[in-house]
């Protein structure tokens, strides 16, 4: 690209001083010509006037009269009627320029000049015109080399923004380069980086929250096999296969909220269902793990609450706040439920130390957590419970306590959805 931009460039450059150079050379040429000539008959009429006036004055003229009235480089012939003609100068060889002028007394002055030295002037000129156009085309070269660098430099650094998105690099340069079009398409590719950029958090985010959502079904469900694989009761391998069925059917919800990516109430998702029933169903799921543990875990408060929901979303936050609770906290881990207002409020609590004052205000955020683990179990409860009409809140740091809050008035139904639940 910058050989084409210069070697166009160039070209016109080129063009335009062939066709104005040449003719300022023809126009330059006849106008020195025309002043040389100019010049002599001026030269010839200055002459013959002092002639006419030796004339009058002592009715003779000499050469030597006339010697100090003519230039050097130039030649003249005064020819007096009656008398020889009077040579000032040398006579110059090859072609002249030359003019004649009779004067009052019948004398005839011829002052001339060798074309020589138009010739000289005009080649002066020409010198003048040919490095005038040099210096242009230097300029123009080093215009075209800045201009093709300004365009060509900038095309480069676009081309290498555009390999690295498709390398999986989406940092947007922000670079603009003064040239408009050129802007825009750093515009269009850094806006392209930008949404690549979330769509890359968006899925790690998502490949995050599923393996965290997933964990605690799978987990259930394993030790539920194990439970199975241990005895020999019949009537006990019904009891847990069917547990283990609703520990499939919760993983299958899991898995469809997570690729359908449907957690607005007004989709027609939420439906008023029985508290008791979530809470007894994690009950049933926790109580292997927290009694290998060598805990309990209980319930109570107001029974026969209904709130308005997605059960499986309800679900899966009572799962990481029960599971946070055997991991982070100790002793009996109590779900309370009240109602205040308009809400239903699910608690839950355990008789742990609580939460280190210095994770209180950030303990909903991403990656962050107090022991090792992977830090996004409370972020995702809370996104889960915003997401489903409720929210998640932290009532007390020690002992711990977790709320979550859920209306008990259904929202207007949008479209003509009718809900049922799963």
């Amino acid at each position: 690209m910058r050989r084409r931009l210069i070697q166009s460039t160039l070209a016109v450059v080129l063009v335009v001083i062939a066709v104005f150079g040449v003719s300022l050379v023809i126009v330059e040429t006849r106008t020195i010509s025309s002043t040389a000539q100019e010049r002599v008959d001026s030269e010839a009429v200055r002459l013959a006037s002092i002639v006419d006036s030796r004339l009058l004055a002592t009715g003779a003229v000499t050469a030597d009269m006339l010697r100090d009235q003519v230039p050097k480089d130039r030649y003249a012939v005064i020819r007096v009627p009656g008398e020889r003609p009077i040579t000032i100068g040398t006579k110059p060889t090859g072609d002249l320029i030359s003019a004649s002028r009779v004067g009052e007394e019948g004398e005839t002055v011829t002052v001339a000049e060798p074309r020589s030295a138009v010739t000289r002037e005009v080649g002066r000129t020409l010198l003048i015109i040919g490095a005038v156009a040099l210096l242009a085309v230097i300029a123009a070269v080093l215009l075209a080399l800045r201009q093709a660098n300004r365009l060509a430099s900038p095309l480069t650094d676009l081309a290498e923004t555009a390999e690295r998105l498709g390398s999986g690099d989406p940092r947007p340069r922000h670079k603009r380069y003064g040239v408009q079009e050129l802007d825009r398409v750093a515009d269009v590719l850094d806006a392209s980086a930008e949404r690549i950029a979330r769509m890359l958090t968006a899925e790690r985010r998502l490949a995050a929250d599923a393996s965290h959502q997933l964990r605690t079904p799978l987990t259930a469900l394993s030790m539920r096999l194990e439970e199975i694989t241990l005895t020999d009761d019949p009537e006990t391998v019904k009891e847990e296969a069917m547990i283990a069925l609703t520990q499939v059917e919760r993983l299958t919800d899991v898995v469809e909220r997570l690729l359908t990516n449907s957690r607005d109430p007004r989709t027609g998702s939420a439906v008023t269902f029985d508290l008791d029933e979530v809470i007894q169903q994690q009950l049933a799921e926790w109580r292997p793990a927290y009694r290998s543990a060598g805990r309990a875990i209980v319930s109570s408060g107001k029974q026969h609450l209904h709130a308005v929901g997605t059960p499986g979303a309800v679900a899966q936050v009572l799962a990481a706040l029960i599971e946070n609770s055997l991991m982070h906290g100790g002793g009996t881990v109590a779900l309370r439920t009240r109602v205040t207002g308009n809400q239903a409020v699910i608690e839950v609590t355990d008789e742990g130390s609580g939460v280190p004052a210095d994770l209180g205000a950030r303990i909903f955020e991403r990656a962050i957590s107090g022991r090792n683990s992977t830090g996004i179990g409370l972020a995702v409860a809370r996104d889960l419970a915003e997401a489903d009409g409720g929210r998640l809140e932290m009532l007390q740091a020690s002992p711990p306590v977790f709320g979550l809050f859920l209306s008990r008035t259904p929202t207007k139904p949008t479209g003509n959805a009718t809900p049922t639940v799963r």
